[in-house]
């Protein structure tokens, strides 16, 4: 929702800075990741591990409109001043929240945890607070929520607090997802077929992507496509402990495997009863690369998308609180009409990945959001 002709003015003078490249600009927004790859890169294992980017989070192909967005939101932002790279948090990423915390309390913040928010309370179209179970009520003019759109107004907002053409138009956000997450405890520090080494190397501190070829992610989405996990899964993999070794007794090692596909939605089986092979699965797929890990592993967790659902209140498990396909991006994030944080309860925002500009820990929503409730207070 555009509120002051202002923005609109900066959206024209920046469409018109692309000049000659608008096309090109268009294409990237709306288009799909596999042809641009095709057309920059000649490298296919290049192509292969740019692409991963494009489906991070995301139910489709590479060939699938939208993706090239979606490899662009991974790469497009900068962390200690390098362009294009993400960075770990030191201490893992609860040190984020250590952080955010210790920021809170210097501004006199009082933080309550391990409290379930039961219900948003709305009186007269206004916010007026939450109850939390243990039947207390926190009374509050403004509300912020970090969870996905279905979560706050379809179970925590009551129906009749909000227009039916919201509800209706909140009923179709795209929550598709075939994501899963494998978090490892390391005895030792993964050996790679390419090197000998016993100790960290350049080749334990970035990204490692198991994907060979673009016909390769192709075939894993076909595989979930049917309503199974891949057969041969796409991963993207990092080493924390290669930089940080605050997060890890000495000579010991952890490993985040991000997995697709794992689609939400299996045609045969429950994923309570298939994750551990899953898992199993991915592992020695990775033993094929690195010899030693199945061995080196001392303790796993496995959160399936029903996992992620369960836990983190995210809908279908998808990682970026609803898909980021076009008509779910910018002014119609999270729905059309209400992509500026607000909603049709006054004093309720919402300051999540569900919010523009999407997924990612970046903070950009939650500093729109702040914004917006500053403006309207």
């Amino acid at each position: 929702r555009l509120r002051e002709t202002r923005d609109m003015w900066e959206l024209y003078r920046a469409a018109g800075q692309l000049g000659e490249d608008l096309p090109e600009a268009i294409e990237l927004l709306t288009g799909a990741a596999r042809p641009l790859l095709e057309r920059w890169f000649e490298s296919e294992v290049l192509r292969a591990t740019l692409a991963t980017d494009a489906i991070i989070g995301a139910f489709s192909s590479i060939s699938a409109a939208g993706t090239a967005y979606v490899l662009l939101h991974h790469v497009m932002g900068r962390a200690t001043g390098e362009r294009g790279v993400w960075g770990y948090v030191q201490g893992g990423m609860g040190g984020l929240a250590d952080a955010l915390e210790a920021s809170c309390k210097e501004l006199r913040v009082e933080i309550v945890r391990e409290c379930e928010v039961l219900k948003i309370l709305v009186e007269s179209g206004r916010v007026a607070g939450v109850a939390v179970d243990g039947g207390r009520t926190i009374k509050a003019a403004t509300v912020a929520s970090s969870i996905d759109a279905n979560w706050t107004f379809r179970r925590l907002v009551d129906e009749s607090e909000l227009p039916t053409e919201f509800t209706q138009a909140i009923d179709r956000i795209d929550y598709s997802s075939a994501s899963a997450k494998i978090n490892l405890a390391l005895g030792e520090i993964p050996r790679f077929r390419s090197e000998s080494a016993d100790q960290v190397g350049p080749e334990h501190q970035g990204t490692i992507h198991i994907s060979p070829t673009l016909d390769y992610i192709e075939q894993a989405y076909a595989d979930a496509r049917q309503g199974r996990p891949s057969d041969q899964p796409v991963m993207e993999v990092t080493i924390p402990t290669s930089l940080d070794t605050t997060i890890a007794p000495e000579g010991k090692h952890l490993m985040s495997i991000f997995v697709q596909y794992a689609p939400y939605q299996l045609q045969k089986e429950n994923w309570d009863d298939i994750k551990e092979d899953f898992a199993d699965r991915c592992i020695e797929l990775l033993g094929r690369y690195a010899p030693n890990l199945p061995g080196a592993v001392e303790h796993r967790q496995i959160l399936s998308p029903l996992d992620l659902e369960r836990t983190f209140r995210l809908t279908g498990g998808n990682i970026f609180q609803g898909a980021m396909n076009l008509n779910q991006l910018f002014c119609f994030r999270p729905v059309a009409g209400w992509a500026d944080h607000r909603s049709p309860v006054k004093g309720l925002y919402l300051c999540g990945a569900a919010s523009h500009p999407g997924g990612g820990v970046m903070g950009a929503c939650g500093r729109n959001a702040a914004q917006a409730i500053l403006e309207d207070l």
